[in-house]
């Protein structure tokens, strides 16, 4: 179900910038093993997934920080996050697929609109794999620019991520959104004065009650339902 928290013009949308794991992407699984790997290399207890996909969304650094635990010991940490970059890099797509429904409501949002839409994704993973999974499940010509944790100097939520993709492509923002499943997302939007949409399907949604977007949806299919809306 669609529900607003704060009205808006979904027709008059011209830019949309993408969360990447839990909103277009299930990469849970393949993100849990990396983390598990590591931990067994070292030694330690694994961790249940559910724990392990509730520390997703800031990063790989914190990934690896809240897994390990310990966060006094540096090398541990520098160590753990080598290990697990390099083992996430040779698995990011042994079980990782894009959500059901995502590509179709991609093709319907970007043809649902006579003067055209760009959209974008804006990640706190790593640049290289974020790359590389969009293109290698056929998703990267739907988007204008794919950015990653390290391609600016700070990570979501401060906005340089979203004010670079306003500048680049010349929107405002007033006619510009960002879509994703945990507060991240949404505190991201509203430090740069963006609209906000919220998925209930992905990873983080009982943290989508800390900081409500203005729109919330419960399933991929609503994306293109409410961006083919009249306003």
């Amino acid at each position: 179900m669609i529900k607003f928290s704060r009205k808006f013009d979904p027709s008059q949308i011209r830019l949309l910038i993408f969360d990447l794991d839990g909103t277009l992407i299930d990469s849970r699984l393949d993100l849990i093993h990396s983390v598990n790997a590591m931990l067994r290399h070292f030694k330690l207890s694994e961790l249940p997934g559910d724990v392990v996909a509730s520390y997703v969304g800031d990063g790989a650094s914190m990934l690896v920080r809240r897994a390990l635990g310990d966060l006094s010991d540096e090398d541990l940490f520098q160590q753990g996050l080598e290990y697990f970059l390099s083992y996430y890099r040779e698995h990011k797509l042994d079980y990782t697929v894009e959500y059901p429904g995502i590509k179709n409501a991609l093709s319907r949002i970007c043809s649902s609109n006579g003067y055209g839409r760009q959209m974008a994704v804006l990640t706190n993973k790593p640049v290289m794999p974020a790359r590389a999974i969009v293109n290698a499940l056929g998703l990267g010509d739907f988007f204008v620019s794919v950015y990653g944790g390290n391609s600016f100097s700070t990570k979501k939520p401060d906005p340089l991520g979203v004010n670079t993709l306003l500048k680049e492509t010349g929107h405002n923002i007033r006619d510009s959104i960002i879509i994703g499943d945990s507060s991240i997302d949404i505190v991201t939007g509203r430090n740069a004065g963006i609209w906000t949409c919220g998925v209930t399907y992905g990873f983080a949604p009982q943290t989508l009650s800390i900081a409500p977007p203005d729109v919330l949806i419960d399933k991929p299919q609503e994306l293109a339902a409410l961006f083919e809306s009249q306003g």
